[in-house]
């Protein structure tokens, strides 16, 4: 169904409480000129409400389940590591490549460490604090690169709100044993996946009876398939 008008009710208490949702509920009363000044991809704001400049979604009106009107600025944090090309022992299979997942608390299905860039920071800074509170892992002296910022088709978003994020990446080299993982804030589980490509990686989660979160699908099938070394 098309042109429907819809916001969960989360956003405006559990949202707004929390502070991930905006409190104010008319699109018309923001300073526009402000946050377009500011957007990573253009778009155009039309009778005072933003329009989704990469997709139309089945809500015409309103936040769906994301809380901020417009769009909204996220990062991703893709760690990765290779193990050695040497007799394998069940924790950690000879010669694969792994990254940092995380089993979202949300019941929305896995994907890499990740979340909303806070006002003044930046995307790398954004994705170093988001793979830290996730999964504990923290990488002194690692060398990141970042992505440009690109859409993401998440199934939360509207017409009116939608996620861009910047894909920032580091890679461990070879170990002989990944460094630990422990789940907190957004994640149910952290774990090292093995993701020798797209298919491999989703071949891993179903054997833990999960799924990559829609709106990381085209960016590690890019990312896994396209090469990470660039």
């Amino acid at each position: 169904m098309s042109g429907i008008e819809y916001t969960a009710p989360e956003v405006f208490t559990r949202g707004v409480r929390e502070g991930w949702a905006e409190r104010e509920t008319d699109p018309t009363r923001i300073n526009w000129t402000e946050r377009l000044a500011r957007a990573a991809i253009p778009f155009q704001v039309i009778n005072g409400r933003p329009v989704n400049p990469c997709e139309t979604t089945r809500v015409r009106y309103g936040r769906n389940f994301l809380g901020h009107w417009g769009e909204q600025r996220c990062a991703d944090a893709l760690v990765t590591m290779r193990t050695p090309d040497r007799p394998a022992s069940v924790v950690t299979p000879a010669g694969a490549r792994m990254i940092a997942m995380i089993e979202r608390a949300d019941e929305r299905g896995w994907a890499i460490p990740g979340g909303y860039v806070d006002p003044g920071e930046s995307a790398r800074a954004a994705a170093v604090r988001e793979l830290r509170e996730e999964t504990g892992l923290v990488l002194p002296g690692v060398t990141w690169t970042e992505d440009p910022p690109r859409y993401v088709p998440d199934p939360r978003a509207s017409d009116e709100s939608w996620m861009v994020t910047t894909l920032c990446r580091a890679d461990l080299g070879t170990l002989d044993r990944p460094p630990a993982l422990t789940a907190a804030d957004d994640a149910k589980r952290a774990v090292w996946v093995r993701a020798d490509d797209y298919d491999s990686l989703t071949e891993v989660l179903a054997t833990l009876d999960g799924f990559v979160f829609g709106a990381h699908v085209e960016m590690l099938r890019a990312a896994l398939d396209g090469g990470e070394d660039r």
